[in-house]
């Protein structure tokens, strides 16, 4: 009895033992749902931003090259033919740095002036009165903004345009180009012919008046008398009645009447009057050679004291010729006087800038001012990397442009000329590559702003933020967006409340 009962609690104290390591073992196996519940991630909660106020500004930041116009070689045409002697500089020499401006000399050839003038066709040939082509017009055109009177600016070198030439090498402080020998004794000659065939107008013109010329009164009242004198004298003949006398009276009266109107009758003079008209055709054809041979004879312009330049004012860079030494191939290299800074940029940024924009050149620890004074279409180039930077419009900071190509044109080149420059400025900006900041636009001072990332779009086309409000709770708001720069955009709400430092989601 004893046996069985110490048999039955060992079995009891088994069991008992069993379960708890059955429970134990229990509280610590799980299932894969348990596992993954218990390693998934938390709840995701938002990601929220204040609302600031600020100033924003849009701007294009590019870089840009610092020189001058493109650099032209100066040169003359020698003129003189075989056995002519070699042209020989003289004076005038401009200093390199120097300025050149239009009209004004440039060098002294043989003791005459050179003159520098704006123009794209060269000085190909010597030009004088009664020549005519698109050389001619550019001259005249140059003369008359000049204030030189040209006469009608044409095709056409008129008397005229010589004599505004002329002016034009007196204001220089030179003698104006004289014209040649011949065509001076071509003016002589035509004079003497002139004053031949007026003094055979003036003997024409006498011989017509001497015939034209008509009875004095003396011989008027003379030849009168006599009429009347005859008409007496037939009267007497009738009262007496003498048959003879009466006959002989009429014959009288007749006679006197005869000759009273051959007194009177106008005189035919159309022999004088045709040899008249033939002298004075002879004066005005003698007339217009004169004037022929004067205007041929005008102020011509050599084109050996003339040199054209695209455009002036330009700098010199080199100067080749020396006094004493003949002429030779180039005069000197000029470039444009005045510093400009070019920038190559794509077309989307083209379309935010335009010419009289301001701008910021960084020089060193500098900031210059400079203005947009050009915008075009960039020339081809045969390679070339555009290494422009850019934000677009959104004052970010832009990458590298991309190659170039082979002779295509790569987007638009914005010329900038700087303000003021002392001459350390200019000394550092020539041929140097800058950093330009071109403000595009801006908000009138501060504004409420939030970052790009908290605008979303509504289904009608609007936009909108979401703001998380003190208690938790989570507000959508419709907003009006203004200008986006910096990755911030300008809002104003079209509904409930916003303010600086409140919370709007950018994410979750």
């Amino acid at each position: 009895m004893r046996t069985r009962r110490r048999t039955l609690l060992i079995t009891a104290g088994a069991a008992v033992a069993s379960l708890g390591v059955g429970l134990f073992a229990g509280s610590r196996m799980e299932s894969p749902a348990d596992a993954a519940a218990k390693t998934a991630p938390p709840k995701a909660s938002d990601i929220t931003v204040p609302v600031e106020k600020r100033t924003l500004k849009s701007q294009v930041v590019t870089r840009a090259d610092a020189s001058y116009a493109g650099s032209v070689d100066l040169k003359i045409e020698a003129g003189g033919g075989e056995g002519a002697s070699q042209p020989i500089v003289t004076g005038r020499v401009p200093a390199v740095g120097s300025e050149i401006r239009t009209g004004q000399v440039v060098l002294e050839v043989t003791g005459r002036p050179v003159l520098a003038l704006v123009g794209a066709l060269p000085m190909y040939r010597s030009l004088r009165p009664g020549m005519s082509g698109p050389d001619v017009q550019q001259l005249e055109k140059l003369l008359d903004q000049l204030g030189r009177d040209p006469g009608t600016v044409d095709k056409k070198y008129t008397a005229a345009t010589g004599r505004a030439v002329a002016e034009l090498f007196r204001r220089a402080g030179y003698e104006p180009p004289a014209a040649d020998e011949q065509t001076t004794a071509a003016v002589d000659t035509a004079k003497q012919t002139v004053k031949g065939a007026q003094e055979a107008v003036n003997g024409a013109r006498s011989a017509l008046r001497a015939a034209q010329k008509g009875p004095t009164e003396g011989e008027k009242v003379q030849a009168q008398n006599a009429v009347d004198q005859a008409k007496r004298a037939l009267s007497a003949a009738k009262r007496a009645g003498d048959a003879t006398a009466i006959a002989d009276a009429e014959d009288a009266l007749r006679l006197a009447k005869a000759q009273l109107r051959d007194l009177l009758k106008p005189k035919d003079v159309s022999s004088e009057r045709a040899a008249y008209n033939s002298a004075t055709d002879a004066l005005e054809e003698a007339q217009d050679a004169l004037d022929g041979a004067e205007e041929a004879a005008g102020t011509p312009l050599p084109a050996a004291e003339v040199v054209f330049v695209p455009s002036l004012p330009r700098r010199v860079d080199k100067v080749t010729a020396k006094v004493g030494q003949a002429v030779g191939e180039s005069l000197m290299s000029v470039s444009g006087a005045t510093l400009v800074l070019t920038a190559n940029v794509d077309a989307e940024t083209r379309a935010l800038l335009k010419v009289g924009m301001k701008a910021t050149l960084g020089l060193g620890d500098e900031d210059l001012p400079a203005t947009i004074s050009t915008i075009r279409e960039a020339e081809s180039t045969d390679n070339g990397d555009s290494g422009d930077e850019g934000d677009g419009g959104d004052g970010g900071d832009g990458g590298d442009g991309g190659d170039g190509g082979d002779g295509e044109a790569s987007g638009f080149d914005v010329v900038l000329k700087p303000g003021k420059l002392n001459p350390t400025q200019v000394e550092l900006l020539r041929q140097a590559n800058v950093k330009v900041t071109i403000p595009v636009n801006s908000t009138k001072g501060d504004v409420l702003v939030v970052p790009v990332a908290a605008l979303s779009a509504r289904p009608d086309g609007g936009s909108r933020v979401q703001v998380k409000r003190a208690d938790g709770t989570a507000e959508e708001l419709r907003v009006s967006v203004g200008l986006a720069a910096d990755g911030y955009a300008e809002i104003r709400p079209l509904q409930g409340s916003l303010k600086e430092g409140d919370l709007v989601v950018v994410g979750r």
